[in-house]
């Protein structure tokens, strides 16, 4: 799937105060995940809010949902941080 490197998840870690560990436990939860479900995202969404201390408008969750229903994700997320 992705390959990353400590680099890449310290940039995340600086951005959302969330620890590596947390975010392998996170990935490893979604791998098992049906995110094509829209209520099951809109768990994860929830979910990365509060551990990150950032809440999601429903506006934004919408879009959110919408993008990763319509396989609108980008690949690169190297490019976000």
């Amino acid at each position: 799937m992705f390959n990353f490197n400590d680099n890449f998840f310290n940039k995340i870690e600086k951005k959302t105060n969330v620890g590596k560990q947390t975010i392998l436990d996170l990935a490893s939860k979604l791998q098992k995940t049906d995110l094509k479900n829209e209520g099951t995202l809109r768990e994860v969404i929830q979910e990365l809010g509060e551990m990150t201390g950032r809440p999601v408008s429903k506006e934004k969750e919408d879009k959110i949902i919408k993008a990763v229903v319509n396989d609108q994700v980008p690949k690169d997320l190297d490019k976000f941080l």
